[in-house]
């Protein structure tokens, strides 16, 4: 719901948007996206046009709320980057919150084939960088002191970085891709570091 009607949002409500995600997300598991149209949204829910336009302008404010969902991108505005180089696999797993966005996408099998989605890997990547740039560049300037300019470019690698090895697991978060978020971690860490002015 981008910019709609601003409205008490209510259970009816809230079921009516989950039922349209759904129903969207289960056509991307069957045709891929580009291939998505609201009249297949609205057949899948059971939900005519109009109700589908009472809660989203387009199918992109649907994929727009369905990524956050997967993406478990919140509002939290008081960011830090942690310090989480000597942190143990097991306490990765219980303490999530601490991987920055690009590293904890969503573990869902349902988000999978979408995440996966050829045609929006760009978009995702640029909804991760619109959502996180305001909190993580000034958190790497404080920890490096490197310029705006300098921290945009960490920033810049660190997404596309992370979202590529989060493609090469498919999005699956097992043992290995622990291993790969602490290896990442490491590196990271040591490049702060590094740079440190």
């Amino acid at each position: 719901m981008s910019e709609i009607k601003k409205r008490k949002t209510d259970r009816r409500t809230l079921y009516t948007i989950n039922v349209i995600k759904e129903a969207f997300l289960k056509l991307v598991n069957e045709k891929g996206y580009a291939k998505v149209t609201v009249a297949q949204i609205c057949r899948e829910a059971d939900l005519t046009r109009s109700t589908f336009y009472l809660h989203f302008n387009s199918i992109t404010d649907v994929l727009n709320q369905v990524l956050d969902d997967a993406l478990l991108l919140t509002q939290a505005s008081n960011f830090t980057l942690p310090n989480i180089k000597n942190c143990s696999i097991d306490y990765l797993k219980k303490n999530e919150s601490l991987i920055p966005a690009c590293q904890r996408i969503g573990n869902s099998s349902k988000h999978q084939k979408l995440l996966m989605d050829p045609d929006l890997s760009e978009y995702i990547v640029g909804r991760i960088t619109a959502h996180e740039r305001q909190k993580v560049v000034p958190s790497i300037m404080k920890k490096t002191g490197l310029s705006q300019k300098e921290a945009e470019s960490i920033f810049t690698y660190m997404i596309h970085g992370s979202f590529a090895v989060n493609r090469k697991h498919h999005f699956i978060k097992d043992d290995d891709w622990y291993r790969d978020v602490q290896l990442l971690n490491h590196f990271i860490e040591a490049g702060y570091n590094s740079t440190h002015k």
